[in-house]
Order: structure tokens, then C-alpha cells, then sequence
């Protein structure tokens, strides 16, 4: 068996068009641009081309980036003053703090400053204590985009058996209670499940954000499972420097049904849930409903 290739670019792609449309159909309404405010704190490599990657796909799809650069020395009750103007700001629909932030700003204090309502990225504990509960919220772009990729494989993900590895408030959590909306039967396992390769072999869908690179192994996939793989870690390999997940993706495709790569699998599907949170933020501020939305099923049994 050779899995299928789940391509995460394409389907992305395919969502920012949607967010595109309703976008220019919002703005109409609103009569302005929809803002989308980025702070980045530091000269962190990684987090400016992260930061430039989210500007540029805002401006494809016509939300006004705002992107606000401050010096690793900056205070928090600096941080923390900025965050109340953008909050105070009609003309910003999003607030995205890009983490990590320098080690003398606490980032949870951070985070939890910016208004729930502009929230994007969905960490604030109002919208996860919104998602747990079953109420509308904004959910965390990394897990909403896993939940896609696996609906592009799957129509319906109901009374399937679903195994989380990872329980991070970013991905893990989240990701459970998106799942449990799609009905699916959900375990969360991690660094202190006895027997994980038995666990992870029950899986219709695994999802892996355990931060180890190639950490899952063939024989840990039920044959023909779909595989959604969070990970990425740079390893060193032949002298040379490369991008893997967490599941061995050369062994692993022998036995799935289908499997995201690493890079191009999950990575372009967290920007895009993004501006879609934005698009969402944006709507429910201006007591607009639009069609592209976050939908949860209601159905409890």
C-alpha cells in the first residue's frame, strides 16, 4: 500500500480563495478594510519569516496587515500598553502576538491581555473555555487546519476513533474538542500513555504533536489509517540540513491510507485558519454572519 498524499498547499490555497471572496463581500458591508495587527518582539530567525509569510497571505487576500516590530528590550508594561491600543483600535479585527516572546515578558499575561473578540489565534482562555463548553469561538489555527485535511480525506469523521499524540493547550486540547464536534471518538495520548505504539495502533485518524522528530514508526499506523502529522523539526542528515514531521513519513506512507507531508502538509493550513479567524473576527464584531465560518455540531450523544 502507498498512501495517498495529502496535499496541504492545495487545500490551503483552496481556503484562502474562500476567504478571499468573503472578504471584498465583508468590506462592502463594513465599509473599510479589515485589519489584522502583528506584534513581533525580538530578532527571533524563525518568527520574522513566520511574520512575513502571515503578511504576505493577509495581502493576498485583501485583509490590511499592521505589523508592529519592537526591540528584544522592550518592557512588558510596554507590550502590555500596545496590546490595549490595538484592542481599543476599530480598525483591527485581529491581534496575533508572535511567540516566543524574550524571556522577561510572560507571554500567558501577554496573551491574555489582547481582547477576546480579536483574539485570531484562539488562546485566549475565553475562547478555549468557549470551544470546551460547545459555544461559537475562534479556534486555534493549527488544530482547525487538521481537522480540514482530515474532512478532505474523509466526508464525514463520526464514530471514527481518533488518537491525539500531544497535549499542548496550542494543539492537542483544542484539537480534541474540534474533533469531539465531528462526533469522532476521541483519545489524547502522551509522554505518560503506557503501551503508545498500541494506543496510536487503534487509530482511524492520528494526529501527531509530540515535537520529536520521526518519532512514530510504521508499525505504530493501523494499515490504511489517515495520518496527520504536526511536527517540525530540522534534522541534520548527509552534512546537510532538512524539515521532518513526527512520524517516519518514508516507512509510515507504506501503511497508511493517507498522510500529510513534512513540509506542505499542515504548515500552509495553519495561516490559512488564520485568516479565516480574522474574516470571523471581523464579521461577529460587526454583527455579521457570514458564510465561512466556524461551524460546530450541536448534537450531543
Amino acid at each position: 500500500m502507498t498512501a495517498k498524499i495529502i496535499d496541504g498547499k492545495a487545500i490551503a490555497q483552496a481556503l484562502r480563495g474562500k476567504v478571499k471572496v468573503e472578504v471584498e463581500a465583508l468590506e462592502k458591508k463594513l465599509g473599510r478594510k479589515l485589519g489584522l495587527a502583528v506584534v513581533l518582539v525580538g530578532n527571533n530567525p524563525a518568527s520574522e519569516v513566520y511574520v512575513r509569510n502571515k503578511t504576505r497571505a493577509s495581502q493576498e487576500v485583501g485583509i490590511q496587515p499592521r505589523d508592529y516590530k519592537r526591540e528584544a528590550s522592550t518592557s512588558e508594561a510596554e507590550l502590555l500598553g500596545l496590546i490595549a491600543q490595538l484592542n481599543a483600535d476599530d480598525m483591527v479585527d485581529g491581534i496575533l502576538v508572535q511567540l516566543p516572546l524574550p524571556d522577561h515578558i510572560d507571554a500567558t499575561r501577554v496573551l491574555n491581555a489582547i481582547d477576546p473578540a480579536k483574539d485570531v489565534d484562539g488562546f485566549h482562555p475565553t475562547n478555549a473555555g468557549y470551544l470546551a463548553t460547545g459555544l461559537p469561538a475562534i479556534a486555534p489555527g493549527t488544530p482547525s487546519g487538521c481537522v480540514i485535511l482530515a474532512k478532505s480525506v474523509h466526508l464525514s469523521l463520526s464514530g471514527m476513533e481518533a488518537v491525539i499524540v500531544g497535549r499542548s493547550n496550542i494543539v492537542g486540547r483544542p484539537l480534541a474538542q474540534l474533533l469531539l464536534y465531528e462526533n469522532a471518538t476521541v483519545t489524547i495520548a502522551h509522554s505518560r500513555t503506557k503501551d503508545l505504539p498500541a494506543v496510536c495502533r487503534r487509530a482511524d485518524l492520528l494526529f501527531v504533536a509530540i515535537g520529536k522528530p520521526e518519532f512514530v514508526r510504521k508499525d505504530w499506523i493501523k494499515p490504511g489509517a489517515t495520518v496527520i502529522d504536526v511536527g517540525i523539526n530540522r534534522i541534520e542528515a548527509g552534512g546537510k540540513s532538512k524539515i521532518v514531521g513526527d512520524v517516519a513519513f518514508e516507512e509510515a506512507k507504506e501503511v497508511a491510507g493517507a498522510i500529510t507531508p513534512v513540509p506542505g502538509g499542515v504548515g500552509p493550513m495553519t495561516i490559512a485558519c488564520l485568516l479565516s479567524n480574522t474574516l470571523y473576527a471581523a464579521a461577529t464584531r460587526g454583527r455579521i454572519r457570514p458564510s465561512l465560518m466556524h461551524r460546530f455540531n450541536s448534537e450531543e450523544t
